[in-house]
């Protein structure tokens, strides 16, 4: 008898559980495999060469700010591939590889369940306007991550001139990821062969917002190109591949430009609810995403409303790793988007929402320097980033004094041998060097630390602090004679 009043109790339990969770997540309607698009048409491939512009489509978005949701159940999309030639820092003109002429390729914004109906024409082999030819015409292909097809159907590399066309369905809600799938896969995105895909859910967003952004995280592997050729009088910088297998970016920046975001704020007012649609790209390095001054209210993994998260102050996006994140602008200012990896926010990895339409530079922090020009010299540009990266914390270049001196104007105040003795042994310097020490004295007794330079890097400075002062720009008014 009491075996039989506990499985009955078992049983009413059971129900109970039941009861309260009535639909399981596998049966979740949403998600039912039976009720997605599945079998798409073959893909179609021609010798119908697109001409015109490079990218047509009502659901296309070209910039961070997003259009509203285009209604249309059918997207036609049409992303033809280029080469051209883009500046990814003032003075690097660098020779990309893209999707509709741009870097990053323009955003499609669709829903759960929309048709997107595409063609691409590989336009390798066209100049673009006033501009000479920097990299060959080549094989190239379209990846989309928001689809579900054949990859040896749709994904298929053309050759230039040939046009490609093949439509699919969208079954899960998210941020997507596109890109060139020709091998080497990894040269192709480094070139700038990426975008978004937006897919709301069907029944849209369970928040209401005021300003939608989207901000792609990217890296670049720049190099001066072998042959000496200039764009408009500027050297051409073309992909460094032993930087490129090696992970170590010359540049990681949001949307295709270092510090762009910070010279063009995303605008927003005190009090609003912004959301921003977040993808990392890569092609090899992780996100630490976070925007100084507020929390993030909800995070959506992957773009899609399932996978919420509250309060959180950093979100960790892995290469082709997306999230929504919301959050309330809590009063006037400049609220900085960072890696908050800062090797990877110091190459350009920066942005801002601000409610004044041009922030002070003045008032930002020093790893939110606007981008400056680069030297043609190797050894002088290696120095420049190896300065960013180590020593914008306490010097800066031609605004005034910080921890330590400014750097403008160095070469006139001191001599190369006193800067390349400092540079080797500052430690040591401090125990003999009268003007070392009346500097240390200036600077709240602070000494700068010895960073264990080699000759190769001593020299590349000096290139590098000698190139700053051959642009003209004016030295602090307190400066020592020369040593």
């Amino acid at each position: 008898m009491k075996l039989l009043v506990r499985a009955f109790a078992g049983c009413l339990a059971a129900f109970a559980l039941v009861a309260c969770n009535p639909t399981p997540p596998s049966a979740d309607s949403r998600y039912d495999p039976a009720k997605m698009d599945l079998k798409p048409t073959p893909a179609k491939l021609s010798m119908e060469r697109h001409k015109g512009p490079f990218a047509t489509g009502d659901s296309l978005n070209m910039t961070a700010l997003l259009k509203p949701l285009d209604p249309a159940p059918v997207k036609v999309v049409q992303l033809d591939t280029t080469h051209k030639i883009i500046e990814i820092a003032p003075g690097v003109k660098f020779s990309a590889w893209t999707f509709g002429n741009q870097v990053p390729g323009p955003a499609i914004r669709a829903r759960v369940g929309d048709k997107i109906r595409f063609s691409m024409t590989n336009r390798s082999d066209e100049t673009a306007p006033g501009l000479a030819m920097t990299a060959a015409p080549m094989m190239h292909s379209m990846d989309f991550h928001a689809a579900m097809v054949s990859p040896q159907d749709k994904y298929r590399s053309v050759a230039p001139g040939q046009t490609i066309e093949f439509e699919f369905t969208l079954n899960y809600p998210g941020i997507f990821m596109y890109h060139c799938g020709t091998p080497m896969i990894l040269e192709h995105i480094a070139s700038g062969m990426y975008g978004a895909v937006i897919v709301e859910p069907r029944d849209g967003y369970p928040t209401k917002v005021d300003r939608e952004y989207l901000v792609i995280q990217s890296e670049f592997y720049a190099k001066l190109d072998g042959d000496g050729r200039k764009v408009d009088g500027a050297p051409l910088y073309v992909l460094d591949a032993e930087r490129l297998r090696a992970a170590q970016p010359t540049h990681t920046v949001f949307n295709g430009s270092h510090n762009g975001m910070v010279k063009n704020p995303l605008p927003a007012k005190p009090g609003e609810r912004v959301r921003l649609f977040v993808l990392n790209v890569g092609p090899s390095k992780t996100s630490s995403f976070h925007v100084v001054g507020t929390i993030f209210d909800r995070v959506w993994m992957d773009g899609n409303p399932d996978n919420q998260m509250r309060g959180m102050q950093t979100v960790l996006l892995g290469s082709s790793s997306s999230a929504i994140v919301e959050m309330i602008i809590p009063e006037a200012g400049s609220y900085i988007m960072v890696d908050h990896h800062f090797a990877n926010a110091s190459q350009g990895a920066i942005g801002l929402i601000s409610t004044v339409d041009k922030p002070k530079e003045t008032e930002l922090e020093h790893h939110n320097m606007e981008a400056s020009a680069v030297p043609t010299e190797p050894g002088a540009a290696a120095a420049k980033l190896a300065f960013e990266s180590k020593c914008l914390a306490c010097h800066s270049v031609g605004q005034g004094k910080k921890l330590g001196p400014d750097i403008a104007g160095v070469t006139r105040r001191r001599t190369d041998a006193w800067l390349t003795q400092w540079l080797k042994s500052p430690d040591k310097m401090l125990l003999t060097d009268p003007d070392a020490q009346a500097m240390l004295k200036e600077h709240n007794n602070i000494p700068m630390p010895n960073q264990g330079l080699s000759d190769t890097e001593i020299a590349q400075y000096l290139a590098y602090f000698h190139w700053i002062d051959a642009q003209g720009m004016p030295a602090p008014a307190a400066s020592a004679p020369a040593k």
